[in-house]
């Protein structure tokens, strides 16, 4: 079912996936707020507690590949609607939840749902607009993750005070059921891609091969700090997923009709396009990561102070998500790629030079120039990357541009983790970020403070290699050309 709108389709479109994108960004971040509450509530360690995200995020991880891939197969519609069901119930059932395993429980079955949507949402708003509008269309949707990524606190901070944590997860639940509606009776199947029709030919064994091989990864990145890097389970952890990865690649290049298509790494803008998409998010998710820390245990700020501060930073990829992508469609990607990074690097050497006795204003300039320049960056270069893609592989690209974004994001946490954590070390305090608070020794801050600096100089140095990349991958893929890449078998 769907009602017709005209030339005005594709906004109304873009509308009704937009509620949809904003329900499941902004739960994420409705979620951490909850968690202390949680503990609480069901009278359990944080540790415990935190894998009503880890799970999530786990499984969210895990299918984005296999999903985005269905869609491809079946219809993205129908994958998409089916998806917001599944989260919409995981809701439900979590705020229902009556104990903490429960909630785990919700949750990662949310996360299949959350999974579907995501490996979808992209292919579904690329696919909507012509294109010579897809940097517009792409900057829209990242205006739609920053106004989630934003909200999600705040809205998640106010159901708490007014009512209590399971309010956050009925809140989603309500926005899941809307986004089904909305859907259903706006969002035409025709027009965001028509399915291949072959489910004979879906992939189980690749899509087995890369599960396996991303649950291992995220188990390693997540545990490696807890249990030490050198641990023997988290070193078989990422053996088994460098292992699951060589036979999933050996077996993609093989397989009559794989999950994902290795062929297109032969392509240079896809391959250079993708890579400085990675090491963007490896640079710059240090920086969401470790400013917290910085801004409450150094300058003692309460933690509604810093979310006020950083929805300055945060507003930046608001902004030049759209503005960005629709000026690229213009005037081509490579100035907005390359120059994006090149102020994601200076904001980065802006943070590396704080010290105890900084000002906030300094970490708030170093903030908003990397928010600035990932917000500038991202639609274009996505938008360069599916120029190359045909249009029946839109699905599963999506699902795996998504996946680029969740490595790159872990990769970048547990790298800038070790680093300071080193820091410390070799100044003779504990090895954990558990140990920096406002209270903390006058020279374990020190420490803290100078491995920050130490990581956020290494993260610049993964942020020049990202911008080498965008000068390399060459230009798109000029629309009227695409016509023909699209019908090329």
């Amino acid at each position: 079912m769907n009602l017709s709108f005209g030339s005005n389709y594709r906004w109304w479109a873009f509308g009704a996936m937009a509620v949809g994108l904003f329900a499941s960004v902004s739960d994420h971040g409705s979620v951490v707020v909850a968690l202390p509450s949680i503990s609480n509530h069901f009278d359990t360690d944080l540790p415990t507690t935190q894998w009503v995200l880890i799970g999530y995020a786990l499984t969210i991880s895990a299918l984005l590949l296999p999903m985005g891939r269905m869609a491809d197969i079946v219809g993205r519609k129908q994958v998409y609607v089916l998806g917001f069901v599944i989260f919409t119930v995981g809701a439900l059932a979590a705020g229902l939840s009556p104990s903490v395993e429960a909630l785990i429980a919700s949750k990662i079955f949310q996360g299949v749902g959350a999974a579907m949507t995501q490996g979808t949402s992209m292919a579904m708003v690329v696919s909507t607009f012509p294109p010579e509008q897809r940097g517009k269309a792409l900057g829209l949707q990242m205006s739609m993750v920053g106004l989630g990524g934003v909200a999600g606190p705040a809205v998640g901070g106010f159901l708490i005070g007014v009512a209590d944590w399971r309010w956050v997860f009925f809140g989603a639940s309500i926005m899941g059921a809307v986004s089904v509606l909305a859907a259903i009776i706006i969002i035409d199947s025709k027009q965001v891609g028509q399915p291949t029709g072959d489910r004979e030919a879906f992939d189980w064994l690749g899509a087995a091969l890369s599960t396996g091989a991303m649950v291992s990864f995220l188990l390693g990145m997540t545990g490696g700090q807890r249990l030490g890097w050198l641990s023997p389970l988290i070193l078989g952890a990422l053996g088994s997923s460098i292992a699951l990865m060589i036979v999933f690649v050996w077996w993609e290049l093989r397989a009559p009709s794989p999950i994902m298509d290795m062929r297109l790494f032969k392509r240079r803008l896809f391959t250079f396009g993708v890579s400085a998409s990675y090491l963007s998010f490896v640079g710059m998710s240090s920086v969401r990561f470790l400013m917290p820390f910085y801004l409450q245990a150094v300058l003692g700020f309460s933690p509604f102070q810093v979310g006020l501060m950083i929805v300055p930073s945060a507003s930046m990829m608001i902004i030049m998500g759209p503005l960005s992508g629709r000026l690229s469609d213009r005037f081509g990607v490579r100035l907005f790629t390359m120059g994006g990074m090149a102020v994601t690097m200076s904001g980065l050497i802006v943070l590396s030079t704080l010290t105890p006795s900084s000002s906030f204003i300094l970490a708030m300039v170093g903030m908003t120039m990397q928010s600035f320049g990932i917000g500038t960056f991202n639609a274009p270069n996505n938008s360069s990357i599916l120029s190359v893609v045909e249009q029946s592989k839109y699905g599963v690209i999506s699902g795996f541009l998504n996946l680029v974004r969740n490595s790159g994001n872990l990769t970048s946490i547990a790298v800038a983790t070790v680093i300071v954590t080193a820091s410390m070390a070799s100044m003779g305090y504990p090895p954990s970020l558990a140990e920096v608070s406002v209270d903390s020794d006058p020279g374990l801050i020190a420490a803290f403070t100078s491995g920050l600096s130490l990581a956020f100089r290494f993260m610049s140095g993964f942020i020049f290699i990202a911008i080498v990349a965008s000068y390399f991958k060459g230009n798109p893929i000029p629309p009227e050309k695409e016509i023909v890449l699209q019908e090329q078998p």
